[in-house]
C-alpha cells in the first residue's frame, strides 16, 4: 500500500505576516519612515542650492563618490536608491491591496462621513497617486533629463534646476506634488507610531505635533527652491 504524501505545506511567517492586515500596515509603516527620512536629507540636500552653484555642484558630486574609496564610484547612491525603490513599490503595493480588502469588507459607501476623518486622510490615496505620477516626472527632468526644459546638462544640476523652476509647469507640477507630500507625511507619521506601537493615548497631542511639524518643514523647504529661482533669489 502506497503511503500517502503530503502536498499541503504551511505557509512561511513571512508571507503570513504579508496576507495579514497587520502585516501590511506595519511593512506601510517601515517603509513610510524610510522615504520620511530620505526626504529629509533630501531636502538639506536642496537648501545647499543658497550657497550658489559651487556649493551644490559639489554636493551633487559628492553624492556620487560618497562610500570610496571602500565603494566604487555611485555604488553608494546606487545602493540608496534600491533601497528607495523598494520602500516606495512595498508601500504603494500595501497600500493597494489594503484599500482593495477594505472596499470587499465594505462594497457599499458610508452614507455618512465618518466626522473626525481629516482632509489629508480622505486624500491620501489620491496624494499616493499624485506622488507616484511626481517621481517619475522629477526623475525624467533631473536624473536622466529626457523630459527637462531646455538643454540638460550633465554634472552639472544647479543649472538643470534653474531650468527647470524658470518654467510655469514646473513650477506649478514641483509645488502641487509637495503641497500632497505634506498631507501625506502630516497623516502618514501618525498612522505609523500607531501601526509601530509607539502611539498611546497619553502622547497622541505630542505625536500629532510632531507630524504636523514635519510636514510643514518638509512642504516649507522643497517649496523654498522654485520660489527662490522664481522671485530671482536663485539665479
Amino acid at each position: 500500500m502506497a503511503l500517502a504524501t503530503r502536498t499541503d505545506r504551511r505557509p512561511s511567517t513571512t508571507r503570513t505576516l504579508w496576507d495579514s492586515s497587520v502585516g501590511k500596515k506595519t511593512v506601510m509603516a517601515v517603509s513610510g519612515l524610510i522615504m520620511l527620512l530620505y526626504l529629509a536629507v533630501h531636502m538639506i540636500g536642496n537648501l545647499k542650492i543658497f550657497f550658489g552653484s559651487g556649493e551644490f555642484n559639489h554636493y551633487a558630486h559628492w553624492l556620487r563618490t560618497m562610500g570610496e574609496p571602500f565603494l566604487h564610484y555611485e555604488w553608494a547612491l546606487w545602493i540608496v536608491r534600491v533601497v528607495l525603490v523598494a520602500a516606495v513599490v512595498l508601500h504603494a503595493v500595501s497600500a493597494y491591496q489594503l484599500s482593495r480588502r477594505d472596499i470587499r469588507a465594505r462594497p457599499t459607501a458610508y452614507v455618512h462621513r465618518r466626522p473626525r476623518a481629516s482632509y489629508a486622510t480622505r486624500t491620501m490615496r489620491w496624494g499616493g497617486i499624485i506622488l507616484a505620477l511626481f517621481i517619475v516626472w522629477h526623475i525624467l527632468d533631473l536624473t536622466t533629463g529626457t523630459a527637462h526644459p531646455g538643454g540638460f546638462q550633465p554634472g552639472h544640476p544647479y543649472q538643470n534646476v534653474i531650468d527647470t523652476f524658470s518654467t510655469w509647469y514646473g513650477n506649478t507640477v514641483y509645488i502641487v506634488a509637495v503641497l500632497a507630500l505634506g498631507l501625506h507625511v502630516r497623516h502618514g507619521f501618525w498612522s505609523a507610531a500607531q501601526t509601530l506601537g509607539a502611539g498611546r493615548a497619553s502622547r497622541d497631542r505630542a505625536f500629532k505635533a510632531i507630524a504636523n511639524a514635519l510636514a510643514l518643514v518638509l512642504t516649507l523647504g522643497f517649496i523654498s527652491v522654485p520660489v527662490a529661482v522664481m522671485t530671482g533669489v536663485v539665479s
